[in-house]
């Protein structure tokens, strides 16, 4: 059973004053001249994030996402010539991976977005051309929004939206993307394309910034999370456990693995690189208890335990044994973990993330992590002018 303490938060709770003007439209033209508000012991001070490097010490161990965003924004044609937009979200077939849907040729099948849908027949053939090549995409399932992509150029998936897609900018960006956005959009550390929206807390390190971690012995690793449209997502419900969490894949090396056994001093950078460490504990978890789909984390499985069964060693211990025997060199799985106030943590003993809406999942994450001091923060970020989401200014929580 889960505890009553959780059943009755509110999404009311995570509420403050905010004003629209308060999210920056633009990235800077530096990256890391962006402010970093620091918050330590109870106490705030204001940096710059290239101060980064001068505030890490050679035990702390960085933990970044490399999913590459995809130009997931198309524009199709009905043959009067009405525009639908079609905002691809994760492959229709779940055995799928990202990677090998990108490689799909001649054709592929997606679940998707879709804008003026009720415009869309079933199987009505839309099209668009780029450079000569003609796509066409015909709707498979009005209901669950799946849309079959068709070509015959001698291209994989993946190149057609790189012709074809535009940067799929957040809602609350009032602009159209540009070419800008393309690289702005992007982490210089993205590798493993299919993520529909950044990981923004990764947007503002730069080569130079990552240099001066290395000169410091400040271990680094990667882990991919594929982030969705979920992350905009607003909580309709009254209760918290009550919002659908959308279901994210998520992959760690046995590499990244090792040294996170290792590591004293974790530091996630971003909601998606916590969540995914969380996750993963939860995954040695299932492994240990011989549980049924243990590379799934249901939203809310963490909560049937009041305390932690197990040590962050033993689960990732459970985790390499589990690779081992199945001859992988990594761990793939998803995750809708849900993490509100009195979840147990066991992952990190820092958080680096932007500046979120009120009433959303990543400031109950906030909220989680922080205690009841999210509230200071954010006054004090909106006090001090602060820019906020993804093109935003970010905070640095040390526990």
């Amino acid at each position: 059973m889960i505890p009553e303490q959780f059943k009755n938060i509110k999404i009311s709770d995570f509420d403050f004053a905010f004003q629209e003007s308060c999210i920056a439209q633009k990235p800077l033209t530096n990256r890391d001249e962006s402010r970093l508000l620091h918050y330590k012991n109870g106490k705030i001070k204001h940096l710059k994030f290239k101060n980064l490097p001068q505030i890490l010490n050679s035990n702390n161990h960085l933990i970044l996402n490399n999913a590459k965003v995809i130009p997931a924004r198309l524009n199709f044609y009905r043959k009067s010539g009405a525009k639908i937009e079609i905002f691809i979200l994760e492959p229709e077939n779940s055995v799928n991976t990202v990677e090998k849907a990108l490689s799909d040729y001649n054709s592929s099948v997606w679940k998707c977005m879709i804008g003026n849908l009720k415009k869309w027949k079933i199987n009505e053939v839309l099209s668009t051309k780029v450079n000569d090549i003609k796509i066409e995409a015909s709707l498979i399932s009005e209901q669950n929004q799946i849309v079959k992509f068709m070509w015959n150029d001698n291209f994989s998936f993946g190149e057609i939206i790189e012709l074809a897609g535009k940067t799929p900018l957040p809602p609350y960006i009032k602009r159209e993307s540009d070419e800008n956005d393309k690289i702005t959009y992007q982490t210089v550390f993205a590798k493993n394309p299919g993520a529909v929206a950044a990981p923004t807390a990764g947007l503002h390190f730069t080569e130079k910034i990552l240099l001066e971690i290395s000169k410091k012995n400040i271990c680094t690793d990667e882990i991919t999370l594929y982030v969705s449209a979920g992350t905009f997502a607003p909580v309709k419900t009254v209760k918290l456990v009550d919002h659908a969490m959308h279901a994210e894949m998520f992959s760690v090396s046995k590499n990244t693995i090792e040294n996170l056994k290792n590591s004293k001093h974790r530091i996630a950078v971003g909601t998606t690189s916590l969540r995914t460490l969380e996750s993963l504990y939860w995954i040695g978890v299932k492994l240990l208890k011989n549980e049924e789909n243990p590379l799934f984390i249901e939203k809310l499985y963490p909560y049937f335990f009041s305390k932690l069964p197990y040590s962050w060693i033993e689960s990732l211990e459970a985790i390499t044994l589990f690779i081992h025997e199945n001859s992988n060199n990594d761990i793939l799985a998803k995750t809708e973990i849900m993490i509100m106030p009195g979840y147990n943590f066991s992952s990190v003993n820092g958080l680096i993330t932007n500046f979120h809406y009120p009433n959303t999942t990543l400031i109950m994450l906030v909220a989680a992590f922080i205690g009841k001091d999210w509230q200071k923060v954010y006054k004090t970020a909106i006090e001090q002018n602060y820019r906020f989401l993804s093109y935003g200014d970010c905070c640095f929580f040390e526990l």
